[in-house]
């Protein structure tokens, strides 16, 4: 309603603007008083002359610009007298065009490129709208900025974690679970959360620390099945094939048949064991806080990540470690393969250090 009576009030003025010029009477502001008064200043001229009291250039050039004037006015006079009826009727037709032509002209042209049908938008409330939708980088930037001035908020750290595990931030992810268990106590799901964004800061290898929060939350909570499928990819990393396919098997024998991490441990199994059914679309890892197929991206771009950095810099054995293992995961042993032997060329130097990848190595049955 407001919008109407806006566009109302603006083809009124519109109207206005364009018949206001036409209300004055400007062909009768010439009377028959104007014509006397110029001849008058005619007549004064002659007398002013004779008199000598201007010369004769100026009296000429006087004479002139009165005598212009005097056309001028006479023939207004005689327009006002008989001749406006034609100018005075043009004028009506361009005051009818515009009453008629503006307002259908205008209303016939927003409902062609308009939206009439659309319900009124306040801007109050538009604003209010658009500070309630900020970005996902403003919104962790104000639970952050809390967070600094309330660093025992353990809802905050709760709700921010699984932000930071979407973004890749994997290093926050930990700390955030870390504080969230702090502050908020015990859980198994909180043991759990913390071990999952400890393997993905470990660009998908199962530390002992993250090895050892997965076992808490078994221990807080069998049924845990995050923990379960992290375990037995622990027992896979390590070499323990046979522990990790007994994990597996069991998740796959007690899951509901429409769980939709069952393709992904089907896969893990078949990995481990060469009786087992490989399903189509095979996944490395599950989680509730990424998809299946972002889960797989990101772990494969960490890989990379590693690879790169370890080849500018090849003194980190742990790095060469959680590469040759990220390989095994990801199903590439040629890879892994490779890796160690880039990892004993850039530790050749190093005695110490190559005899203690060796010792790493041992059990993951990888050749270089």
């Amino acid at each position: 309603m407001a919008l109407w009576f806006g566009l109302a009030l603006l083809t009124a003025a519109a109207v206005w603007a364009v018949l206001w010029p036409l209300a004055g009477r400007r062909y009768e502001l010439r009377s028959g008083s104007d014509v006397a008064v110029y001849r008058e200043q005619l007549a004064e001229l002659e007398r002013d002359r004779d008199a000598g009291l201007i010369g004769e250039n100026e009296a000429a050039a006087a004479h002139v610009e009165v005598s212009r004037r005097l056309i001028a006015a006479a023939d207004a006079q005689t327009l006002s007298a008989g001749g406006a009826t034609p100018v005075i009727w043009r004028r009506r037709v361009v005051a009818i065009v515009a009453l008629v032509l503006v307002p259908f002209g205008a209303a016939a042209l927003y409902l062609a490129l308009g939206s009439p049908s659309l319900p009124d938008q306040p801007l109050a409330p538009r604003l209010t709208a658009s500070r309630e939708s900020p970005s996902v980088d403003t919104l962790v930037a104000r639970v952050e900025e809390h967070l600094s001035s309330n660093p025992d908020d353990g809802r905050g750290w709760e709700i921010i974690a699984p932000v930071y595990m979407r973004l890749g931030r994997f290093d926050d992810a930990v700390k955030a679970r870390r504080n969230a268990l702090r502050f908020n106590g015990v859980s198994a799901e909180r043991e759990s959360a913390l071990g999952e964004a400890l393997v993905f800061a470990a660009n998908g290898v199962v530390t002992a620390e993250a090895k050892a929060a997965f076992e808490r939350a078994i221990v807080l909570d069998a049924k845990v099945i995050q923990s379960r499928y992290f375990l037995g990819l622990a027992a896979e990393q390590d070499g323990n094939h046979t522990q990790a396919a007994a994990i597996w098997r069991a998740l796959i024998e007690s899951a509901p048949p429409d769980a939709r991490w069952i393709d992904l441990l089907r896969g893990a199994l078949a990995r481990v064991d060469a009786t087992a059914p490989a399903p189509s679309g095979e996944k490395v890892t599950a989680s509730p806080e990424l998809s299946p197929d972002q889960r797989n991206a990101v772990i494969e771009g960490m890989v990379e990540r590693l690879s790169e950095r370890l080849h500018q810099d090849g003194a980190d054995v742990e790095g060469w470690l959680r590469l040759v293992r990220s390989y095994m995961v990801l199903g590439q042993p040629d890879k892994a393969r490779a890796a160690v032997v880039d990892a004993r060329r850039a530790l050749a130097g190093d005695a110490t250090k190559l005899r203690r990848l060796d010792e790493l190595l041992k059990g993951l049955g990888v050749e270089g």
